[in-house]
């Protein structure tokens, strides 16, 4: 029992480190200009959100934010800017596994075959529970202390096409976030020498500030987030189950807040 907690807590890595001087900074620029235009960026624009949210005169209890808004005036051009904004980020993603597969990574590297699709089901499922309902918990607690500002998952008007396009929205910023944040940036820095627990925290601080835009308690919650997907992914090195949680866990916030909207006990 002790030594399966201690491979846990303090799991060993045994990628090959990368030695060769020209190749570590190669890999640290490759970082560096991925994150840039990436989710790197994203938690620059949030931090810069946050400190203009607290330097507002009224509390961040009584600020909103919303993340999914209407992008064009007629119906058709905003479903078609809803669906261009998810493919950058399926494009995001994308890229990071183009990159370690350049550097001699195959999908089953990082979990992305197809050999344990069951599992990894079941797996997802299970995550988005374990993360889902203690998260809700933490964000009205935080909202409630003023911690958080109110977080509108949806803004988009009543057509048709609103829940595919929520759907397919929340299966983008899944599949960024965990190929790039999880599969590509800690099997980057295992290569740079990073230990197992220090690469963890790297990759949940930087899920965390992308979400700082939505103060504290959202910093905190995709923190916490991270640090239980990153956690799994290097125990059991399938990428799959994160995926398919954080699909759904945005998929409820989002076409869940639709048709929820309005229920006392909700912000």
């Amino acid at each position: 029992m002790a030594n399966r907690l201690r491979a846990w807590l303090a799991p060993q890595q045994d990628q090959p480190i990368v030695t060769d001087p020209a190749e570590r900074r190669a890999i640290g620029i490759e970082l560096i200009i991925v994150f840039s235009v990436t989710l790197g960026m994203s938690g620059l624009r949030s931090l810069v959100s946050l400190i203009d949210s607290l330097l507002r005169p009224e509390p961040l209890a009584n600020q909103s934010v919303a993340l999914n808004v209407p992008q064009a005036t007629l119906d058709l051009l905003d479903l078609l800017k809803q669906l261009l904004s998810a493919g950058q980020l399926f494009a995001w993603g994308a890229l990071g596994l183009y990159l370690l597969w350049r550097a001699g990574s195959r999908l089953a590297d990082v979990g992305l075959d197809r050999r344990f699709i069951g599992g990894d089901v079941l797996r997802g499922v299970g995550l988005a529970a374990l993360i889902g309902i203690p998260g809700l918990g933490l964000y009205l607690v935080a909202y409630a202390v003023g911690a958080s500002l109110e977080v509108v998952p949806s803004a988009l008007t009543d057509t048709w096409w609103r829940p595919i396009a929520l759907t397919i929205s929340a299966a983008g910023n899944a599949w960024a976030e965990e190929v790039l944040v999880i599969g590509y940036l800690i099997t980057r820095l295992r290569q740079l020498g990073f230990s197992e627990n220090k690469s963890l925290l790297v990759s949940s601080v930087l899920r965390g500030s992308y979400h700082l835009y939505q103060g504290f308690g959202g910093f905190v919650g995709n923190l916490v987030m991270g640090l239980v997907f990153g956690r799994v992914w290097q125990r059991t090195n399938r990428l799959w189950p994160m995926v398919i949680a954080h699909t759904l866990l945005d998929v409820v916030a989002f076409v869940g807040y639709s048709l929820l909207r309005g229920v006392s006990w909700l912000p």
